[in-house]
């Protein structure tokens, strides 16, 4: 596997690639030399980037900038992914910017609502966050839940906030801010 290291305007993300596709992303939060031993554990290495995965760069850089923009179409390489967990991550493909889903809603989508938590499993599993959108996955109340990036579920509400999406007001009620 091949890594980079790139700044965006919410700080500096990892990405790793294989020839079949992203394989890894790192979301900002760490120091760098962390980042760099996270990003190139199991033998990864600084790479140079072919044009698919500038091209998946270009749509991170837009993400952090605020743009709103669809990760559903950049090939991906899940190898070493149990089908479980890439049954769950092509299903949340399908949730694009400004929209979420809960851990529940995945689980019967996927056969079984008793599921719920091994889709929680799955999405801090997630090899690939951002480009398979788990800061998208609510709990049942509408809270966060769990993230497992740095920064947890601060950064889960960060992300979700740059997509206009407002965490934890129940349905039809709005907050005031007195």
């Amino acid at each position: 596997m091949e890594t980079m290291v790139f700044d965006t305007a919410l700080g500096e993300f990892g990405i790793g690639w294989t020839e079949a596709g992203i394989a890894r992303v790192q979301l900002p939060g760490m120091e760098h030399a962390a980042l760099l031993q996270r990003l190139n554990r199991g033998g990864a290495q600084a790479g140079e980037p072919t044009r698919g995965v500038d091209a998946a760069i270009d749509r991170i850089e837009d993400y952090a900038a605020g743009e709103a923009v669809d990760f559903a179409d950049i090939p991906l390489d899940l190898s070493g992914i149990s089908d479980f967990n890439r049954r769950a991550y092509a299903l949340l493909l399908g949730v694009g910017w400004g929209e979420t889903t809960t851990y529940g809603a995945l689980a019967r989508e996927m056969g079984d609502v008793t599921l719920s938590r091994a889709v929680g499993a799955a999405m801090g599993a997630n090899p690939i966050p951002l480009i398979i959108p788990c800061h998208r996955v609510l709990a049942s109340d509408g809270k966060p839940g769990g993230f497992s990036a740095p920064g947890g579920a601060e950064s889960k509400l960060r992300m979700l906030e740059l997509e206009g999406v407002s965490v934890g007001t129940p349905a039809g009620q709005m907050t005031f801010g007195f």
